[in-house]
Parts: structure tokens; C-alpha cells; sequence
């Protein structure tokens, strides 16, 4: 199989697949090593394919997913799992989490969690590292992108929010 057979091959597992993909993963498939991988998702990503890498892999977004919206939050970092729960809870997937960096604009960084395993999966990566989240830099406010199924899923969640105190309101 040459490359360009491959990254074909790489966009059609990730427009089926409902999960995201590791590059570890594709790199078995394909007998190379996962830098080839890499650098097949950046070809592609050049090209115009909506590929977006994940703490768990590569994933592309679907066509009719839900509804998206954009919600505001504002917590400590140990409000953090009881946020994402009630997302979660409420069939919502966490898209992203983006902040606004004074000098260097718009930081997002790709989330998509969708269950309560997710989101415990992405606290102990937290735990088990030097990194901080990213709503650490703007004193707990953060902005998620959320793909919820209905308008009343994501009434939900803002209500929810707001009476944990979570929802950022400016005033």
C-alpha cells in the first residue's frame, strides 16, 4: 500500500469510527511507525480533512451530530469532574475546553469526552502530570463546546450549572 492509499484508508476508518482512533492504533494497521502516521493526519489536515487529535486520538466530526453550542463556565479545579459529569449526565459531548490567553489569544484544547469514564480518564491523566488546566491560566473561566441531542439536554446543563454556580455569568 503506498501513502496516499493509507491516508485514504485513515479518513474512511475515522469518518465510520465512533470512537477516536490513536495513531498507535493506525500504525499497527498500516506496519509503520506512528511518526509516519503523524505526519499522514498533517497531510491531511493540509488538505482540508477536519481532523482534530484528542488525548485519546484522532477523530472527525459527523455529520447531524446534535445541536452545538458554546457554554461559559467559571470553577476552581476541583469543580472540574462535577462539570463534565453534568454535561455528561445529560447526554452531552465535551467537545473542547477554550480559554482566552492575553498574549496569545484563543487557546482551545480538544476534549471529546462523552461518558463519566472519559472524564475520569482525563483527571488522572491531569493528576499524574505536571500539566495544568487550562481554565488554571484565566482564574477558572473557560468557555465548552458541547454537542448536545436536544435543546432540552442542553437547558439541562445550563440550569444544572447554574445552580452549582458553575455557569459564568459576567455581571
Amino acid at each position: 500500500m503506498n501513502a496516499e492509499e493509507r491516508r485514504t484508508r485513515i479518513v474512511e476508518t475515522l469518518q465510520k469510527s465512533d470512537a477516536a482512533v490513536p495513531a498507535g492504533r493506525f500504525a499497527e494497521v498500516f506496519g509503520v511507525s506512528r511518526q509516519i502516521i503523524v505526519g499522514d493526519i498533517a497531510l491531511l489536515r493540509a488538505a482540508g480533512a477536519e481532523i482534530t487529535a484528542t488525548p485519546r486520538g484522532y477523530i472527525m466530526p459527523r455529520p447531524g451530530a446534535g445541536l452545538i453550542r458554546r457554554i461559559p463556565c467559571r470553577h476552581s479545579a476541583d469543580g472540574m469532574k462535577e462539570e463534565m459529569q453534568i454535561m455528561v449526565d445529560n447526554g452531552c459531548r465535551i467537545r473542547d475546553v477554550i480559554v482566552e490567553h492575553p498574549v496569545y489569544g484563543q487557546l482551545v484544547g480538544e476534549l471529546d469526552i462523552s461518558t463519566r469514564h472519559d472524564i475520569d480518564e482525563f483527571i488522572s491523566r491531569i493528576s499524574g502530570s505536571d500539566a495544568a488546566p487550562l481554565s488554571d491560566l484565566t482564574g477558572g473561566i473557560h468557555l465548552h463546546t458541547l454537542i448536545c441531542p436536544d435543546i432540552a439536554a442542553y437547558t439541562r446543563v445550563c440550569d444544572l450549572l447554574r445552580a452549582k454556580g458553575f455557569l459564568y455569568d459576567a455581571s
